[in-house]
């Protein structure tokens, strides 16, 4: 989400603090103002959850965004946006980044879509996981081996009072929090 870029010799990039989870939503806001050009990196990628895997799309800076502006003539209406808490300052001074490394960024993460990121989830051997699909779901199993190959996993389960080896699915499988 961009504007129309800044024109006064005076902007700069600053740095934004917004609502947690809200970058995005500050970025609308802040492209609504005349002279002001928001841009929040973000990234898209895939979590296990116990429903199974989910994507997610978030900040790559979570709580902070990049905007052009002059202080001068726009501080106030940025940090009164929605979304927005202020921006980052040290005493009094407010912060201008160099405008290459948002350029470089921007050529890095692009303002109009978010960038894929692999997120290393898949599970090894050692760990333990709980099944999430299928009708195993919801039992705590420990993984024996991974066969990358077909995406699945074989897993060492108790079941009636014996331990089995079962295959199944990456998807199927979530690793377990702390483990």
């Amino acid at each position: 989400m961009t504007a129309p870029p800044a024109s006064d010799s005076d902007a700069g990039w600053h740095v934004i603090r917004a609502k947690p989870k809200a970058e995005h939503l500050a970025a609308a806001s802040l492209a609504r103002l005349a002279g002001v050009t928001p841009y929040c990196p973000r990234i898209r990628f895939e979590k296990a959850t116990r429903r199974g895997r989910v994507w997610f799309v978030e900040a790559l800076f979570p709580g902070y965004l990049f905007a052009r502006f002059d202080p001068g003539e726009s501080l106030r209406a940025v940090q009164s946006s929605p979304q927005v808490t202020g921006a980052v300052h040290f005493g009094s001074g407010l912060p201008a980044l160099e405008p290459a490394l948002i350029e470089s960024m921007m050529a890095e993460f692009p303002p109009t879509a978010p960038r894929e990121v692999a997120a290393g989830i898949d599970p090894e051997p050692g760990d333990t996981v709980e099944i999430v699909e299928g009708a195993l779901a919801g039992w705590t199993a420990l993984v024996r081996q991974v066969l990358p190959g077909r995406e699945r996993v074989r897993i060492l389960l108790d079941w009636l009072g014996q331990t089995r080896e079962v295959e199944v699915g990456f998807r199927a499988v979530v690793k377990r929090e702390g483990d």
